[in-house]
């Protein structure tokens, strides 16, 4: 379905009996999924790395939408909470449908249990380094962009892990406006006046998620909104894939 024509509140099915989880849910992107979600009766995880942030966003999403949302507490860049937070979530639920991995400008498998510790801070040139042709002018945007395609990564290896159980894909958002412009006032008002409003970045994880078949989207990328677009530089390069998906899952052993 073409982006200008998909509206959540049109296209979406009533989803009740639907579990689903979605990371980063308190605020942003993360939030109007969640948002959407509720509104069509689905029961919905919100996860955060903070409680008090979390429950705020529960609060909030409670007031607008007449539904509540659960908090698991889950910091994505410290691979002991990721496993208790999935601990917990399996102590509540018997099934998954939809889990919408969300907000992480660094993925969680780039970082050391160390968190703060020299160990992470090796762990994440190391994978930097492995796709140094990404390149911007600003060197965090060189990590940022190597996260990303580490999730594009990560997301191809899902998607033929689990043949007929589980599908995979990877998305872009599109420019949205979201806490990422917080740290730099020139940031904020450039996407103030060019970025969209975080609602609409939801609209391309809601549309593979909630309406697409699963032939459809597995093991592909999608931009704004239920696009495919062909992988090219980097991203495209198999070799490098499979480089770091060996290395990363050395590095995620004991987790």
């Amino acid at each position: 379905m073409p982006c200008n024509k998909f509206l959540p509140d049109r296209d979406i099915a009533d989803q009740s009996g639907k579990v689903i989880f979605v990371t980063g849910g308190n605020s942003g992107i993360g939030y109007e999924t969640v948002k959407a979600l509720l509104l069509k009766n689905a029961e919905v995880y919100l996860a955060a790395r903070s409680k008090s942030k979390g429950m705020e966003a529960i609060q909030q999403l409670q007031t607008e939408t007449g539904k509540r949302a659960e908090f698991i507490a889950l910091d994505l860049a410290d691979l002991r909470s990721v496993r208790k937070a999935a601990e917990e979530f399996l102590s509540r639920e018997m099934k998954l449908d939809v889990l919408f991995n969300n907000g992480r400008v660094l993925s969680a498998v780039f970082m050391d249990a160390a968190k703060d510790g020299p160990a992470r801070d090796a762990l994440i040139k190391k994978v930097g380094s492995m796709m140094a042709p990404i390149t911007y002018v600003h060197p965090d945007r060189t990590l940022y962009g190597a996260s990303k395609t580490g999730n594009i990564f990560i997301a191809n290896y899902y998607a033929k892990a689990h043949p007929g159980v589980l599908v995979s894909c990877s998305l872009h958002p599109g420019l949205i406006q979201t806490g990422l412009q917080r740290h730099s006032a020139f940031n904020r008002f450039f996407a103030a006046i060019a970025f969209s409003p975080p609602h609409v970045g939801a609209y391309t994880q809601l549309w593979a998620g909630m309406t697409a078949t699963g032939e459809e989207i597995n093991g592909k990328y999608f931009v704004p909104v239920g696009v495919e677009r062909k992988l090219s530089g980097s991203a495209s390069d198999k070799a490098l894939e499979g480089e770091v998906i060996r290395y990363l899952k050395e590095a995620i052993k004991g987790f």
